[in-house]
């Protein structure tokens, strides 16, 4: 009898340990991707890998910052497998606190312009610093051929705008510390307040206040100009209010002016993912970052959002700089020191920007 209730009890055990397995196994197949990009853009290239591939996809969202500060908080026992961040700098910052995978050369070599020096994360999708301008209050051929010259240019006073607490705009200051140097980047700072810009806390109201005669101009990113024409799924302005009661409007009173080629005021602001070093699903986890490389997810990515391939034979809307002419416009820097942002910081609080 005490045989028959120990072989019960074993086969018990067993039974409870494979059913445990088998859940932790389930549990292990689904694909953990920690994004710090939009959900309205994400979604549908979400739900497209999901109906093709049949891997169960799972998305955390929240920014760059938040979600490095998660990966760091759980370590090696962190469900997620990618980390999709918004800027270079965060991927670099991860690679640096080895969060990430190397990854192989048969996905590293899939992008044709933009790569990670280091071969740890991909890039996505790529913007580009501009001026915006209000075409009634100021013509091109009147704008400086190069960022740098901007502060010298009295006559507009007053009628620039920027968002110096802004991430696009730090990691701006970054690539001009990085490419210029510190001291040059502090006296673009300086001499930029002489002209006395005005202060926007984002973008939207930046570009807002130039359609609405406030500033002449602002510096930002070129998909906010084509977003305000033609319209967009990125969710910056998903309520619509951006875009006021009509919509978006082709002959809206902005226009985006380009300085010369290489001049850093074109800077290249590159998106990008990865596989985490951590990652319980690492074959899940490479579909995935090669599907953000597929025709289909990088053609969404430039007609939906305006924001531009790292692949090349992608069709883009007729309203957008010719692909090879937009990668002609920023200096060639190295992506991965975009992670230098605690010396930018401390050179915006030098200057009494934030």
């Amino acid at each position: 009898m005490k045989m028959i209730n120990y072989l019960t009890k074993s086969l018990f055990m067993l039974l409870a340990l494979l059913v445990f397995s088998s859940c932790g196994q389930q549990a292990n197949e689904k694909l953990i991707v920690y994004s710090g990009r939009s959900q309205a853009l994400v979604d549908k290239l979400v739900e497209d890998f999901r109906k093709q591939t049949d891997i169960d996809i799972e998305v955390r969202y929240g920014n760059d910052a938040e979600l490095l500060a998660v990966l760091n908080e759980e370590g090696d026992q962190s469900p997620a497998d990618v980390y999709w961040a918004n800027t270079t700098g965060a991927l670099a910052q991860a690679s640096e606190e080895d969060m990430l995978a190397t990854l192989p050369d048969s996905l590293v070599n899939k992008p044709d312009a933009f790569k990670s020096s280091t071969g740890k994360w991909i890039p996505v999708t790529t913007r580009f610093r501009v001026l915006a301008y209000n075409p009634e209050a100021v013509s091109p051929e009147d704008l400086p051929s190069s960022v740098m010259d901007l502060p010298g240019r009295s006559e507009f006073e007053g009628s620039v705008g920027w968002t110096p607490t802004y991430s696009s705009f730090y990691d701006f200051v970054t690539a001009l510390r990085i490419t210029q140097g510190s001291e040059a980047a502090k006296s673009w700072l300086t001499n930029m307040q002489q002209l006395n810009p005005k202060s926007y806390s984002s973008n939207t109201p930046m570009v807002q206040a130039i359609m609405a005669g406030e500033i002449d101009m602002g510096l930002t990113n070129h998909y906010y100009v084509i977003q305000t024409k033609y319209g967009g799924k990125e969710g910056y302005f998903e309520d619509h209010e951006h875009y006021g009661e009509e919509g978006p409007d082709p002959n809206a009173n902005i226009e985006t002016y380009h300085f010369a080629d290489g001049d850093i005021g074109n800077l290249a602001l590159v998106t990008g993912a990865a596989q985490l070093r951590t990652a319980k699903n690492s074959e899940s986890a490479q579909k995935f970052l090669s599907f953000l490389l597929s025709k289909q997810a990088q053609e969404y990515a430039a007609t939906s959002v305006n924001e531009y391939p790292v692949t090349s034979g992608i069709d883009l809307p007729d309203y957008m700089l010719d692909a090879e002419k937009a990668l002609k416009l920023s200096p060639e820097y190295d992506y991965e020191q975009l992670d230098q942002l605690d010396q930018t910081l401390s050179l915006l609080r030098e200057v009494g920007l934030i």
